[in-house]
């Protein structure tokens, strides 16, 4: 058997900052250094984040990458950390391609290399391109067909990248005819929920199929609606696990490895071989140190708990607001507080995303909001220690309607308007990021204001459904010893109970509950999902026990308001198809599950439904 310290970096990167994530790369390098680790991994892109977008497309930062990539081996080295192999995500590009239409400019790659003793050591890249859910990576990178193998303290190390573990064939079906001892995987993943228990089952086929320990490590940090959730892990052979690192949290991941001693014959250069995906993968051989680490004591791995399902999107919520608002130069933030159980949320998330004392919230009561509503938010305020300010809007609004004679929806909508009018400008006035209110089910239904209570610049639970909301609320209070990684310790739950069993009103005419217009939440949220998540036609959602005048009706509601969802902040996905990045149909579209029976025109079905609902 050989023995090998690795440390599996899961750490924070931001898209862009090739300066700031390469000083990172150094740090997390000699924190491992200082652990006596032999090979440290970091996640996919890291030098440059993850994703990249159309930046991969631009020849300046594409060169910007390859460069610093460079440097950053050489630092390593001067820094007296040339010595322990690093394992670094980066953007690169194929020289051997010509530019052609249907094909990315200059050919750029999703690549990692092996830096060590001041060079680069060997380049790969992906080999299998996701091109679905968030992923559109034919449209960004080129293929890689490369499977390095490094001879490190006589362990044969294979890598691949991140997809390349979601697709049957290529690289890890190499690694075996390979015959390496430990296959390295950096990765990107984005969180959505219960993925946790679907990567580590992949890992553990994918450790069996390669034949060997696999080392998976994913990045942590939120990138606009991404949120990445670490979760790294490693496993044997067989697939048992050997380590966990923590959920949402930066960790280095430490582990010492048993593993079957390479064959003593190592013959540095390439070898092709059936990718078994209708492709041949090249096998580069690199010889780093060919001769075993003395033997040590090995230390206990850590196995970090997870964090369990509502734990793990609470955590990602607080993830996403926290790096969204650091991350893009913002300070504070302001939010309406209504009384309501979605404001409540909201504003409980900021608080434990970047302090109470960064948080400022406004009540804007109306001339229907209840006396409850403002003690209700005022309650609230007080147990959490965030600013607030209170802003009547009833002569503002009495001013627009009797210039303007509006009535009915007109009018309701009007009170929305108002408030986001407020909010942005107190946000211009004093720097604050506006955060919205507006859940998954209303977004979904076009219970949303347009230029009200949708304006603002980031969603934080644009992707929790509504019985979702209240679960989190409940979950939330019971969560005050400050035990969770995300929720501080308390003397009280930070919720008012009453916010939470009273019924859902958006109090904007006397006596209004969302249950005027809408069925249940639990009924209506099982609909959704089964129409927005899964796909479902009105047949098929028929067919799976929804009654159907509700599903007439809810489809057209969801369809309706597609252009108003396209107007909407982005915000943490949470969900297998959020509203954004998964979900892309088109606006301008004819297409409708339901004809209305006295018109026949789907066309017109959709216009009466928008002014209806705008």
């Amino acid at each position: 058997m050989a023995q090998l310290r690795i440390a599996l970096a899961q750490a924070n990167a931001t898209v862009g900052d090739l300066t700031g994530n390469a000083d990172r790369t150094v740090e997390w390098t000699r924190r491992a250094a200082d652990r006596g680790a032999h090979l440290v991994v970091f996640p996919e892109m890291f030098l440059t984040g993850y994703p990249v977008e159309d930046l991969a497309l631009r020849k300046s930062f594409v060169d910007a990458s390859i460069a610093t990539l460079e440097a950053t081996a050489r630092r390593l080295a001067d820094e007296g950390l040339g010595e322990l192999a690093v394992v670094l995500g980066y953007l690169d590009r194929r020289a051997d391609v010509v530019d052609r239409v249907g094909q990315p400019a200059g050919a750029p790659l999703d690549a990692a290399a092996v830096l060590y003793r001041g060079r680069v050591a060997v380049r790969t890249a992906k080999h299998h391109l996701p091109n679905y859910g968030v992923f559109d990576e034919y449209r960004y990178f080129v293929r890689g067909d490369r499977l390095p193998v490094l001879r490190l303290h006589g362990v044969d190390v294979a890598v691949a990248i991140c997809e390349d573990l979601w697709q049957e064939g290529g690289p890890v079906t190499v690694t075996r005819e390979a015959g390496a001892q430990l296959l390295v995987a950096p990765n990107a993943s984005p969180y959505e929920r219960n993925k946790d228990d679907v990567r580590l089952e992949l890992c553990a086929r994918r450790a069996r199929e390669a034949g060997c320990a696999l080392a998976y490590v994913n990045s942590v940090g939120g990138q606009d609606e991404l949120v990445f959730d670490g979760d790294s892990v490693i496993v044997t052979g067989e697939g048992e696990l050997i380590a966990r690192g923590p959920q949402f949290e930066e960790d280095l991941l430490v582990a010492d490895l048993d593993l079957p001693a390479a064959p003593a014959e190592f013959t540095p250069g390439e070898t092709p071989a059936d990718g078994h995906d209708g492709t041949t993968i090249t096998i580069e051989r690199v010889l780093l140190s060919p001769d075993p680490v003395p033997a040590y004591t090995p230390e206990e791995p850590p196995r970090a708990e997870p964090l369990g399902d509502l734990g793990e999107v609470y955590g990602a919520l607080v993830l996403g607001v926290r790096d969204y608002v650091r991350k893009n130069g913002f300070r504070s933030v302001i939010l309406g507080l209504s009384g309501g159980i979605d404001s409540a949320l909201v504003a409980t998330i900021a608080a434990d995303a970047i302090g109470p004392d960064n948080v400022h919230t406004v009540l804007m009561p109306s001339r229907y909001s209840s006396d409850h509503s403002i003690t209700d938010a005022e309650d609230l305020v007080k147990r959490q220690g965030i600013h607030s300010r209170t802003v009547p809007i009833r002569g503002m609004v009495d001013a627009y309607e009797a210039e303007l004679e509006l009535h009915g929806l007109a009018a309701e909508n009007l009170q929305a308007r108002v408030r986001g009018n407020i909010l942005m400008g107190l946000s211009n006035e004093h720097g604050h990021l506006v955060l919205t209110t507006g859940n998954k089910s209303e977004l979904a239904t076009g219970y949303s204001t347009l230029y009200g209570d949708s304006a603002g610049g980031y969603g934080p639970i644009k992707d929790v459904p509504k019985i979702t909301v209240f679960a989190l609320c409940r979950w939330r209070n019971e969560r005050i010893d400050g035990a969770h990684p995300f929720t501080p310790s308390s003397e009280t739950p930070p919720i008012p109970q009453n916010i939470i069993d009273k019924p859902p009103s958006a109090e904007l005419r006397p006596g209004q509950l969302d249950t005027d217009s809408l069925p249940p939440y639990d009924i209506l949220d099982a609909l959704l999902d089964d129409y927005v998540e899964k796909d479902m036609g009105r047949d098929g959602l028929i067919a799976a026990g929804h009654d159907p005048e509700l599903v007439e009706r809810v489809i057209r509601l969801v369809d309706a308001a597609e252009y108003k969802r396209r107007q909407y902040p982005p915000g943490p996905k949470i969900t297998p198809k959020n509203f954004g990045r998964d979900r892309r149909l088109p606006i301008t579209n004819k297409w409708r599950e339901i004809v209305a029976p006295h018109t026949g025109d789907p066309a017109r079905v959709a216009k009466r439904q928008t002014a209806e609902d705008a």
